[in-house]
Order: C-alpha cells, then sequence, then structure tokens
C-alpha cells in the first residue's frame, strides 16, 4: 500500500506539501498539485481511515439537522436515534443541533441559513420537493458542506444520500393488503395525504395507485391533503365520507391518521366494515390498531432515520468517502394487531 512519503519521494516534494493537496489545505502550486494527484491515482493511493477518523477529533465538527415541525408524532423517534448517535460522536468532538420547521420551504432555508452563519460542517434534512431548495443544496455541496436527505428524498440536486424508506415500493405493499384485507367484492378508496409538496407522500400514492390499476373491483374515488394536522385532518375526512357515501376503505398516505380515524369512527354507523391501511405506529395509531380500527400500518425504522444520516455526514467529513450507497433504505414492515408491540 502506498505511503504518503512515497508519493512525496516520487513528486520531489516535502510530506507536508502531498499533506496539503489531500486534504485541500493551504496553498500549492497548480502544476505541482497535479504532479501529486497525478501520482496518487497511479498508486491507487488509500488514507487511513483509522487515522483520518481521529483527525476529525480535531475538527469539533458540527451536524445540523433540519426536521418537519413539532405536531408530528413519527419524528420522536426520529430524534431519538439522533440523540444515540449523538452520544457516539461525542468522543470525535463532533456535536448535533437540530431545528424543527413547518412543511415550507422558505422556513427550511431560513434554517439552513442559520447553521451556515454557525459554522455548521453538515447538514441532515427532511426536505421539501422543491427546486429552490435543490439549488441551495447544490450551493452547499459547493461549499464543502455535503447534505443527506432524511424520511423524504428531493430530486435533481447534490445531496450526497437517503435515508428512508422505499415509498414508491410502500404504497405498492399498501395497495396489496388492501386487496388482501377488503372484506367487500367492490372497494372505494378514499386516500388522505398530508402535503403534496413532500416527495415521500407523492411516491405513496403513486406505488399505491399505479398497484390497484391490475386490481378488478378496486377504485380510488378521491384524494385529499390534511397537512399532516389531526383536526385538519378529522374535519376533511368526515366532509370526504359524506360526500362520498360509498367509500368503504381508507389509504393514509402521511400523518393526521388518529384524526381521520376518528372521523371514521364517527360516520361508522353508515361506514361498516371499513378497510384502513395507514404508515408509522406512534402511540395513537397503534391504539387504532388494537380497536381494530386500522387494518393494518407499515412501518420504517424511523430510529435509522434518525441515527444513519449522521453516521454518513461524519465518514463522509472524516475521510472524503461518499456512502457506498446512494440509497439507503430502511425495512418494510407490515403490523398487524397480532404483532404490534
Amino acid at each position: 500500500m502506498a505511503t504518503i512519503k512515497e508519493i512525496a519521494d516520487l513528486a520531489g516534494v516535502s510530506r507536508g506539501t502531498v499533506d496539503r493537496v489531500l486534504n485541500k489545505r493551504g496553498s500549492v502550486n497548480p502544476q505541482t498539485a497535479q504532479k501529486i494527484m497525478e501520482i496518487v491515482h497511479a498508486l491507487d493511493y488509500k488514507p487511513n481511515r483509522a487515522g483520518l477518523v481521529l483527525a476529525a477529533q480535531k475538527k469539533n465538527l458540527k451536524l445540523g439537522v433540519i426536521l418537519f415541525g413539532e405536531g408530528n408524532p413519527f419524528f420522536d423517534e426520529v430524534i431519538a436515534g439522533i440523540r444515540q448517535k449523538e452520544e457516539d460522536l461525542a468522543c470525535y468532538n463532533c456535536t448535533v443541533q437540530i431545528k424543527r420547521v413547518n412543511v415550507d420551504t422558505l422556513e427550511q432555508l431560513q434554517a439552513i441559513d442559520e447553521f451556515v452563519k454557525e459554522g455548521i460542517n453538515g447538514i441532515a434534512i427532511s426536505p421539501t420537493n422543491d427546486p429552490r431548495l435543490a439549488k441551495r443544496i447544490d450551493e452547499l455541496f459547493e461549499q464543502g458542506i455535503p447534505v443527506v436527505a432524511l424520511n423524504t428524498d428531493i430530486k435533481n440536486c447534490k445531496r450526497i444520500a437517503f435515508v428512508g424508506s422505499n415509498y414508491y415500493q410502500s404504497g405498492a405493499t399498501a395497495a396489496g393488503l388492501m386487496r388482501l384485507m377488503a372484506k367487500n367484492e367492490s372497494t372505494k378508496i378514499g386516500i388522505i395525504t398530508g402535503s403534496e409538496e413532500i416527495l415521500c407522500h407523492t411516491e405513496r400514492i403513486a406505488g399505491f395507485t399505479n398497484a390497484i390499476q391490475s386490481y378488478p373491483n378496486i377504485d380510488v374515488v378521491e384524494t385529499i391533503t390534511n397537512d399532516d394536522d389531526d383536526f385538519i385532518s378529522y374535519d376533511r375526512t368526515t366532509q370526504l365520507l359524506k360526500d362520498h357515501p360509498e367509500i368503504n376503505a381508507l389509504f393514509f398516505a402521511a400523518g393526521g391518521v388518529y384524526g381521520g380515524c376518528r372521523a371514521a369512527l364517527a360516520m361508522r354507523g353508515q361506514k361498516k366494515d371499513m378497510t384502513i391501511i395507514t404508515f408509522d405506529k406512534v402511540a395513537t395509531t397503534k391504539e387504532m390498531v388494537a380497536k381494530d380500527v386500522i387494518s393494518a400500518t407499515i412501518c420504517q425504522e424511523p430510529f435509522v432515520q434518525g441515527s444513519k444520516p449522521l453516521d454518513i455526514l461524519f465518514s463522509y467529513l472524516a475521510t472524503g468517502d461518499l456512502p457506498k450507497s446512494e440509497y439507503n433504505y430502511t425495512a418494510v414492515d407490515i403490523r398487524i394487531k397480532e404483532n404490534m408491540d
């Protein structure tokens, strides 16, 4: 294995010069730097990973996390994963800060700007799928500030990785569950989602609607949004069921599940044998599964969604290595009353 000393000898420079080129520190003559990098590539030089990680202790790295607002209990376990990884990284003098924002691109951009002013080295974010945010992520990458998307992804930008569910597959899984669990020959579905600006919500619906095209007697009647809010979900689900008495199944592609299920319960006299498929296992969802209101819920390892992005960011900042996988999918975990913990 090549060493920095060998590279320095071949290039006719000091080891300090090689170190500055490899770590992009200080000023080195461009021709000299090019010569060093040609030798590095020719020898297939690989830095000592353990040494780089230990060197990261001296950098006092700061990682920032931007999550959606306080109202969504799903993120409680995501934060638990963040805090656990924060403890692990503390021995490397790496700190973690969290900002909570609404599902709003301008608020996310403001949170990013605040982190940059605070000297943040890397950011994990649950992003809106907005070109303005994609452009900002590209700018951050060029500044040497890597970004990892967590829980939901963003298209056409230089974020270095995504950690979360394969939402299209999860939507298709929900469709398969609907086919297996619906008790009526003719199934009329109402879809309740959070926001059209969130890629994971739209991807779930795309997977769901594409899959049911091959299922006879299953149709989507209408899709509504609830902003991941239980109170809004209650009102809009109530109106949905009033407007469409033929609906006998609900698919919740996002949050606001408890409010929507309460609406379905209030209408239960008119809606016999309602099949409801949801995501995640927050306390209120577990309650509704136990009461046989929700037929099944699909979980997505929120703890991992909190911890793994920080692991990826730290590794990249310490070693310069991109993650082995751009897409780091969590497990599709189906829970029903009998296996709900």
